[in-house]
């Protein structure tokens, strides 16, 4: 897997010392990364432009680091006791899985989890879109969602499903042990996932808007979450 941009890359560098390969532009002038490169004692391939624009096909600013294969965490890593975990319902759009990792970080949540099959996995655009966030948050990805979900439910944990038709998700109460499942960005949480859970939850809307994007939806509930166990 390829990390570029310079946040991203340097929180990846700043954390891990595993770099496979490192690309620089012939140019690239960031005085913190080049300082950080050499106390690694790292050797970077130093390309062109173009050379670059074909490894990374998107905005790199001038630095892609081959990490290799991204690291899942096993489930049992991500519970805790009043854990905190954020299931994600076969999402589809790297951009907001990018976006819900880094909420996930600012709001302390343990772990997130998502499927096998037909979802968004870590790669190359989630690792920038979250700069550098998946690099510290617990993903896991798991075979089946429902199984996942009853498992959670032995250990504990209560089910919150995020769907139009539920309860107003302020009034309800977030105790103990809580995951938070977001649906997918056009069919939403699905049949099996919605039935297995403790509660379906909603956010309200006017009658202008059907629906909020998947990330800021993710945003509204874990803040809630945050907010009552801070009380």
């Amino acid at each position: 897997m390829l990390i570029y941009g310079k946040n991203s890359c340097f929180e990846y560098l700043k954390k891990y010392k595993k770099v496979k390969s490192l690309y620089l532009d012939r140019n690239f002038s960031d005085k913190c990364i080049i300082s950080l490169i050499e106390k690694l004692n790292l050797k970077p391939h130093f390309c062109t432009k173009f050379e670059l624009d074909e490894l990374a096909k998107e905005n790199h600013q001038g630095i892609i680091i081959d990490v290799g294969e991204y690291k899942y965490a096993d489930l049992d890593d991500i519970i805790s006791d009043n854990g905190f975990i954020v299931i994600l319902d076969h999402l589809e759009d790297t951009h907001n899985f990018g976006a819900i990792i880094r909420t996930c970080l600012a709001a302390g949540v343990d772990g997130i989890i998502i499927p096998k099959d037909r979802s968004v996995s870590v790669n190359s655009t989630v690792m920038k879109t979250s700069v550098g966030g998946a690099l510290n948050m617990k993903i896991c990805m798991v075979t089946n969602l429902n199984h996942t979900i009853k498992y959670l439910k032995d250990k504990n944990y209560w089910i919150y499903s995020s769907d139009m038709d539920g309860q107003n998700y302020s009034d309800v109460s977030y105790d103990g042990n809580v995951a938070v499942v977001i649906g997918n960005e056009g069919k939403g949480i699905s049949e099996l996932v919605k039935k297995s859970s403790d509660y379906v939850i909603s956010i309200p809307m006017s009658d202008k808007m059907e629906s909020l994007n998947a990330s800021v939806a993710a945003g509204v509930i874990i803040y809630e979450v945050v907010r009552q166990r801070s009380l």
